[in-house]
C-alpha cells in the first residue's frame, strides 16, 4: 500500500511541476509581448515572417549559431503542440509571435539589422509593422 502511494505521489509531483513550469513559460511570454495592437499586427504577417525565418535560416552569411536558432524556431513554428494551443483564438498564435519576435531581437543583435532587410519577402509597410512589433532597434529603413 505505501509503494502505491510514493508511485501516485511521484506522478502527481511531476505533473505538478510540468505545469508549473508551463505557467512560468507562459508568463515569461506574456511578460515579453508586444503590446496589443502591434501584435495583432504581427499575427497579420505571419506568412511573410515564416518566409523570412526560412530564408533567414538558409543564409549563409549569417553564423551558424544565429542559423540554428532560427532552424529551432522553425521547428517550433511547425510542431503540431505548442505552449499555447493553436485552437485557442488569438492566445493560440500569440506564443508563436511572440516567440518571433524574442529570436528575431536576437538575430539583429548577432548579425545587423541589415540581414533582416535583406531577407524580407514582403511590403515596406510590412517591415515597418515587423519592425514595431518585434521592437527592433532604428527604423526599418535606415541602412
Amino acid at each position: 500500500m505505501r509503494l502505491a502511494f510514493s508511485g501516485w505521489h511521484i506522478v502527481v509531483s511531476i505533473v505538478s511541476g510540468l505545469v508549473a513550469a508551463w505557467l512560468i513559460l507562459v508568463l515569461v511570454l506574456a511578460l515579453a509581448r508586444p503590446n496589443g495592437t502591434r501584435l495583432k499586427e504581427a499575427l497579420r504577417l505571419m506568412p511573410d515572417v515564416l518566409r523570412l525565418v526560412r530564408r533567414l535560416a538558409a543564409d549563409p552569411s549569417l553564423t551558424s549559431g544565429v542559423r540554428l536558432r532560427l532552424g529551432l524556431l522553425l521547428a517550433y513554428l511547425v510542431f503540431p503542440i505548442d505552449l499555447v494551443p493553436d485552437f485557442i483564438p488569438v492566445l493560440g498564435y500569440a506564443d508563436d509571435a511572440i516567440l518571433v519576435c524574442l529570436v528575431l531581437r536576437s538575430v539583429v543583435r548577432k548579425a545587423g539589422s541589415d540581414a533582416v532587410r535583406r531577407n524580407w519577402p514582403g511590403t515596406p509597410d510590412g517591415l515597418t509593422v515587423l519592425w514595431r512589433a518585434a521592437g527592433l532597434p532604428g527604423s526599418p529603413d535606415s541602412n
